[in-house]
């Protein structure tokens, strides 16, 4: 060999970190395989154990459940970014060869659709992905964009290379969509969580993907949704679906999870309600609230209770402010 194709070969090493630093700066690092467990004959789930996004966990907050059909892969919800779909996507492959043939987001919030990206750069920008006509319109104005550069910031950019990948094709309550062997149903009752929460249930399975609208052990974000409606919502779809497998988007799934974190939300919006009916202050609903053995029993086991409670109080006073008056 030659004086400079030797000097060459003993570059080459740094010249791949350099390439690797330089990919690394363009797209986030990859995320730590999760297996996926099987919750039901067709149904299996990529468990999240984090609730919030950090830089450890470069994102990987919410649950990425997926359906094996005999004509494919369905996957309900993918992720908050590009990595961790790819990841998702990497575990599906564990699981079955078969592709992915449709994608459902529940609903706007960055880290249920934001894995979009990942699975049409797999399966192609034909892919179907699915999602109510509300919240294909927030994705498409400011929420994507928003989203993304969170949770790009509550990550330390370890979700860089993200793109904004919109649903493309609408739902609508009541539709059942057959792929295969398994029937989906769509399910919509009005503002929750969001004013666009898609629940979707694997009618063969009894088990229902509900996205943000329960939690397991996590405090909801309720900034976009409505306590009243939360309620009405649950009492709905109980009624409509019957005995199911409630699975969130955040922790484990489990048959009486609507009744325990209807309980929890209970908790909260009950004495708000009351405090405001008997004139009282916000901090004395606060001070009812946290004293309620709903709440009480919950505060040192939910993440994010500590950080989040207040203001959730805040929220459910003038949301009864509302109803009262």
């Amino acid at each position: 060999m030659t004086g400079a194709a030797m000097g060459a070969v003993a570059l080459w090493p740094q010249a791949h970190l350099l390439a690797q630093q330089a990919q690394d700066f363009i797209e986030g690092p990859s995320v730590v395989d999760i297996p996926a467990q099987q919750l039901s004959p067709h149904v299996w789930m990529i468990f999240a154990p984090d609730g919030f996004p950090t830089p450890e966990n470069r994102g990987m907050m919410s649950n990425v459940i997926f359906v094996v059909t005999s004509a494919g892969v369905v996957v309900l919800d993918s992720g908050a970014s590009l990595q961790i779909g790819q990841m998702a996507i990497r575990m599906i492959r564990k699981v079955t060869g078969k592709p992915v043939v449709a994608v459902f987001n529940s609903h706007y919030h960055g880290d249920h659709w934001l894995g979009n990206h990942a699975f049409v750069q797999a399966y192609g920008d034909k892919l179907p992905i699915y999602a109510l006509p509300g919240t294909i319109e927030k994705i498409k104005g400011a929420e994507g964009n928003l989203w993304r550069g969170l949770m790009e910031r509550w990550t330390n950019q370890s979700t860089l290379g993200t793109q904004v990948v919109p649903p493309n094709t609408p739902v609508q309550h009541g539709q059942i969509m057959q792929f295969g062997d398994v029937s989906l149903r769509m399910h919509h009752y009005g503002t929750a969580h969001t004013p666009s929460d898609l629940c979707v249930e694997v009618v063969q399975d009894k088990l229902t993907a509900v996205g943000d609208i329960a939690m397991t052990n996590r405090i909801a974000n309720i900034d976009d949704g409505s306590y009243t409606g939360t309620f009405k919502y649950y009492q709905a779809l109980v009624s409509s679906a019957g005995e199911q497998l409630w699975v969130p988007g955040h922790g484990e799934g489990r048959k009486d999870l609507l009744t325990s974190y209807g309980e929890f939300m209970a908790g909260i919006w009950e004495p708000c309600l009351q405090a405001v009916k008997d004139g009282k202050s916000e901090a004395q609903a606060k001070a009812m609230v946290l004293k309620d053995n709903r709440v009480l029993s919950r505060a040192k086991s939910m993440q994010g209770f500590d950080s989040n409670i207040g203001k959730y109080i805040s929220l459910a006073y003038l949301e009864a402010e509302k109803e009262a008056f």
